[in-house]
């Protein structure tokens, strides 16, 4: 919000004049928000809190406003210390107010370093320019920021099934009061009994969550307008300061940011990809269950703060409406469907399921590669080397057992939560594949083999360049090529139907879906 310069108290109107800044420049430029005035002056941004009390903030006193700002430059320095440099007071002088000075202060700001504001994610993804590579840098970032972020004490009651369960039905009534007529009360009912109900089937899980630590002090408030791109990686800032259990959440719930404003932007491709992403370095597929009830709340707060703005303004709210819209679709996901990949170690199984996540239109579907997820099992990180020989280590009989049954029941796991699932994993064997085409059928998802195909002159080059490499999951050789040349069992007559070469090519194969017979050689060489 920006009012006329007319309009400011005294104070701010004083500090627009550029003399009053070390090393001022030219101009002095001020943005607004509801809560706060941020100065512009030359290569730094002085924030100062409105002296206001909402009912999710105390700004009213000097005092609440100087520890909310020593809060801010806590927290935020936990991610951007280079941006978030100090608390600076403010003096009354003889020539007005000053940022040097004796006596009491009058005022604090934020004292921060500026960026290129074209690189907040919210612009970068409107003019088209967002790529998967940035949501993997933003989900590196992500992951060890939540692991070494504070675990909520576990008296505290943040994250807990009741708190939750309050702020997401308190919305509703805000909802029901600014969003009239009877089509919309209506959709918001419906939307209201599917959270209520929400609320008790998951809180048996949100409650273990808060005990095992997955309720930490997050940012809080994690949309592309807060990420920016700064000499080519992603930064998070301006996170919540004034209200702890705003902060204090889940992890899913603070990905729910992220995930939401992707779709709100048609960009569902890369909500997907920055949910697997997320998952996959940290393992933490529970989350599925939980991420798209978090999503319609998201959404739902949205169309609140939509709502409240096109009141005030005496506007249309046709945005509050559609993200309504949007809750409502995430309420409904689309059928579900089980991929599982087949081939040998080089024939583009990865690329071909990156790009099945890229084209998904729902932002419904989770990867596990096996690459990853054996060393998980195995206290690895995706990138470390196991020292195992050829069939030995994690990659014996044993371990091969372990793996497929890990990723059997994380698949069962996630179909049950509504996510569609593909299996990124060699699948050599027909009594593997067998078993997850049964687990699709007991899950009502459609089935699908991805088999791309590569010449074993290709193959062989694929697997030399990744071992000179060391940096991918895969640690595949020549000699385990080799050897799995010896192992493969070919796809299965009954098998054929559902196969696909190319993301585009989906044949689902499941008990009522139309089978045609399509002959592929997975393995030319």
């Amino acid at each position: 919000m920006q009012r006329m310069e007319h309009d400011l108290p005294p104070l701010i109107r004083a500090l627009l004049e550029p003399q009053r800044y070390p090393g001022a420049g030219q101009r002095v430029n001020l943005v607004q928000t509801h809560i706060s005035w941020v100065l512009l002056s030359g290569d730094l941004a002085y924030k100062i809190k409105k002296p206001v009390r909402l009912p999710f903030l105390d700004f009213s006193t000097l005092e609440q406003r100087r520890l909310c700002c020593l809060e801010e430059l806590r927290l935020n320095r936990r991610f951007a210390p280079d941006i978030y440099l100090d608390v600076v007071p403010l003096f009354d002088t003889a020539q007005g107010p000053a940022f040097s000075g004796s006596g009491s202060p009058i005022e604090y700001a934020v004292k921060m370093r500026r960026f290129d504001e074209a690189g907040r994610l919210d612009r970068v993804c409107k003019r088209g320019a967002l790529r998967s590579a940035h949501l993997s840098d933003l989900a590196d970032a992500l992951v060890a920021f939540h692991a070494a972020a504070a675990p909520a004490p576990a008296d505290s009651g943040f994250g807990s099934p009741g708190e939750i369960r309050d702020q997401a039905l308190e919305n509703f009534q805000e909802l029901l009061r600014l969003l009239p007529g009877a089509g919309m009360q209506a959709r918001l009912a419906a939307l209201r009994a599917w959270t209520e109900t929400q609320c008790r089937l998951l809180g048996p899980l949100m409650a273990a969550r808060q005990r095992e630590g997955q309720v930490r002090e997050c940012h809080g408030d994690l949309h592309l307008a807060n990420l920016v791109l700064i000499e080519g990686r992603v930064r998070m800032f301006d996170c919540i300061e004034f209200s702890p259990a705003l902060r204090w959440i889940d992890v899913a719930s603070e990905l729910a940011f992220t995930y939401v404003d992707l779709l709100e932007h048609g960009r569902s491709g890369l909500a997907n990809w920055l949910v697997n992403e997320v998952w996959s370095r940290n393992g933490d597929y529970q989350a599925a269950r939980l991420l798209r009830f978090y999503a319609v709340y998201r959404a739902l707060v949205r169309a609140k703060v939509a709502a409240i703005r096109s009141d005030q303004t005496s506007q249309a709210s046709g945005a509050a409406a559609a993200y309504v819209a949007l809750a409502e679709g995430l309420v409904a996901p689309p059928a579900l469907r089980l991929v599982i990949t087949h081939g040998l170690s080089g024939c583009g199984k990865t690329r071909a399921s990156s790009q099945l996540l890229h084209d998904e239109h729902q932002a419904g579907c989770v990867r596990l590669r096996a690459d990853v997820e054996r060393k998980r099992l195995y206290g690895l990180s995706g990138s470390a080397r196991s020292g195992s020989g050829l069939e030995a280590g994690i990659y014996g009989a044993d371990a091969h057992a372990r793996t497929y049954a890990y990723l059997r029941d994380s698949a069962a796991m996630l179909l049950d939560a509504g996510w569609s699932v593909i299996v990124d994993a060699t699948f050599l064997r027909s009594a593997d594949r067998a078993e997850f085409q049964g687990l699709a059928r007991r899950s009502g998802a459609a089935f699908a083999i991805l088999a791309p195909q590569a010449t074993l002159r290709r193959l062989r080059q694929r697997v030399r360049s990744r071992a000179a490499r060391g940096c991918d999951p895969s640690e595949a050789t020549p000699e385990v090529l080799q050897r799995q040349l010896q192992l493969l069992e070919p796809l299965q007559p009954h098998e054929l139907p559902c196969v696909f070469n190319q993301p585009e090519g989906v044949t689902p194969c499941a008990s009522d879906a139309p089978k045609k017979s399509r002959t592929t050689n997975t393995v030319s060489g």
